[in-house]
């Protein structure tokens, strides 16, 4: 098996749960998005709207004021680019500037537009399993069997997207760890994995530093101490069959792979 993507994490917003605020400044977002670069990353997935627990959204004419210069800078450098999106005015204004990937966290389902634009923009698409906008979905989230209801749910977003016209080459699913979802359920996932690659579609991974992890934190209680936890998932998603991993400690994940890659070359 080949080595997962790596989709280094850039949220250009002031509230994301791990780093808000830090990248806002243009200049401090395109440097952040090189320095992962440099330490691995394989795509730059750049968000302007945070997808927090308990987030409200932004006007999308906001979200967009916020992602497209940087866009527009990296795609001149020639960096792979993914847009963390659920409008599909930004994901087609993003595109036309260079974004390869929209990574639409809700699957199609909060904006009705958004099938047609991917379709019509030639690029792929990530459709994370969703049910509900961040305010509201940990309030209960209900399953009886997480793996074959996420499984499914996510067969019918594949079926929307094919349906509105696009290539089921350039369609990607996210099982949406952390979105209404609890931590039990998100560690079924994880084990699930190779059925949800079952799928026939690439399968990406976003556990990066989210609150399941915090039992596994280095010392201390902020997010980045989770990183550790992160990169061994990573691996462990890696041996699963995932295409990608969505992380925002690009050198940890790294040599974490770098690990598993010469463990899997080892039994070959």
């Amino acid at each position: 098996m080949s080595r997962p993507v790596i989709l280094g994490i850039l949220n250009v917003t002031p509230d994301s749960f791990s780093d808000g605020g830090r990248w806002v400044d243009p200049a401090a977002a395109t440097a952040h998005a090189l320095e992962l670069v440099r330490q691995g990353a394989d795509v730059i997935d750049i968000g302007g709207e945070s997808t927090r627990p308990g987030a409200e959204r932004v006007p999308a004419e906001q979200e967009l004021a916020r992602v497209l210069p940087i866009v527009r800078e990296l795609a001149g450098s020639g960096i792979r680019l993914s847009i963390d999106t659920m409008n599909a005015s930004t994901a087609g204004a993003c595109a036309e500037a260079g974004a390869e990937f929209i990574n639409d966290v809700s699957g199609g389902l909060a904006d009705p537009d958004m099938y047609a634009v991917v379709a019509g923009s030639g690029v792929r698409y990530i459709a994370m399993h969703w049910r509900e906008h961040s305010a509201t979905m940990q309030a209960a989230p209900l399953y009886t069997e997480v793996v074959s209801e996420v499984r499914a749910e996510l067969g019918e977003r594949i079926a929307g997207a094919i349906a509105a016209g696009i290539e089921p080459a350039r369609l990607i699913v996210d099982p949406g760890l952390g979105f209404s979802k609890t931590a039990d359920h998100n560690w079924q996932l994880l084990a699930g994995l190779p059925e949800l690659v079952g799928l026939g579609f690439p399968v990406l991974v976003g556990a990066s530093r989210k609150g399941f992890l915090a039992d596994f934190a280095a010392g201390g209680t902020a997010p980045a101490e989770r990183d550790d936890a992160t990169a061994t998932i990573s691996a462990l998603s890696a041996q699963a069959g995932a295409w990608g991993v969505r992380v925002h400690n690009v050198a940890a994940t790294r040599r974490a792979l770098a690990v598993w890659d010469r463990w899997d070359e080892a039994r070959a």
